[in-house]
């Protein structure tokens, strides 16, 4: 395949793409399911332990998350290798007010907790299906009642996945409780997010967070993808979508802490899994934006933001590790390679 195709596809697919076979619900029925989930989340909210303060304070960040001080920053880029139809540039200066962010991607044991604490049914699990990559897929479960997706065949809409079990029915998170939980769709990112008093990040902080200082890097260490021929980062190494020969020690997710943390002490901020961001996307986000000061994207749209790649991304296919790399999917959509960490207000 040609070196630096522009494809999406590869990084991610949404819920309401059409595949081989029926498995789509209904919009009637996405909307109903979205609809529950809501007042489900929220009944149990309010009968669960509360995360935040009774006067609306909320209490000091834990351990796992880093101080991001303010600041302005040199946003996107103008960079050759970027994707300019995604909205990466032009390169513009944003200021920002201090904030918090994890260090890592939610986990699975953390995402555990809180379904134990508030009984949260994730969409996927609502659905009764969720998108797997194909060589995570056993041939018996391909066979039996896996679709893949038109003009995408790596991607197969598998019964049963979920964070719970990420390739399907018999599949299990036991061994990888530290991994990031993924097949998490923004609504359920965002329910976990207010559990536990926290919020998602603007993609404007997330790219302030993920540079850890840097200005103006491809990467969250420097312009070198290998410095000193060492893997930083959880990606696609081999010919995609068939053979990833796992020179970086892994095929499919990674520990939320594996690599060197960056500048802010952030983990795995480009490569292992896609992180949500709370902006609708917009392919002109500097125009969208409307301020420069803490700027939160367009008022409306129809995807949410993803940012900083996966195990999926490769250079000739997809190139989507780099920093001011972007990318989007609806909000009730989940895959096997899309996670998301939480910010809070300093």
């Amino acid at each position: 395949m040609a070196e630096h195709v522009h494809q999406h596809s590869c990084c991610s697919v949404g819920r309401h793409r059409h595949i081989n076979e029926g498995m789509e619900a209904e919009p009637a029925a996405a909307a109903e399911i979205q609809r529950l989930n809501g007042e489900e989340l929220q009944r149990n909210l309010e009968a669960s332990p509360s995360r935040v303060t009774d006067a609306g304070i909320a209490e000091s960040p834990a351990p796992s998350m880093a101080y991001v001080a303010g600041g302005t920053f040199l946003m996107g880029t103008d960079d050759a290798e970027g994707f300019p139809a995604d909205g990466e540039g032009p390169v513009r200066e944003v200021e920002l007010s201090p904030f918090y962010v994890d260090t890592t991607t939610v986990t699975n044991a953390e995402f555990a907790d809180f379904v134990q604490d508030t009984g949260y049914v994730t969409e996927a699990e609502r659905f009764g299906w969720s998108y797997v990559f194909h060589l995570f897929v056993p041939d018996a479960v391909r066979k039996a009642d896996a679709a893949s997706v038109l003009g995408i065949p790596w991607w197969l809409g598998v019964q049963g996945a979920s964070w719970r079990q990420p390739e399907g029915e018999g599949s299990r998170i036991k061994e990888r409780m530290d991994h990031p939980v993924i097949h998490v769709s923004w609504n359920d990112a965002s329910a976990y997010c207010e559990w536990a008093g926290k919020r998602l990040p603007t993609e404007a902080e997330w790219e302030y967070a993920a540079r850890g200082g840097l200005v103006q890097k491809r990467y969250p260490w420097g312009d070198l993808l290998k410095p000193g021929d060492e893997y930083l980062c959880n990606i696609w190494q081999g010919k995609f979508p068939d053979k990833n020969n796992a020179s970086d020690g892994y095929i499919g997710t990674a520990p939320a802490r594996s690599f060197p943390p960056n500048g802010y002490g952030l983990y795995n901020v480009v490569g292992n899994v896609w992180e949500w961001c709370a902006d609708w996307f917009s392919p002109k986000p500097a125009a969208a934006a409307g301020s420069a000061s803490n700027p939160k994207g367009p008022g409306s749209g129809t995807n949410r933001v993803m940012r900083g790649g996966s195990y999926l991304c490769h250079k000739s296919y997809c190139n989507r590790y780099r920093v001011a790399a972007r990318s989007s999917n609806t909000p009730d959509s989940s895959t096997g390679n899309l996670g998301f960490r939480c910010a809070r207000d300093a």
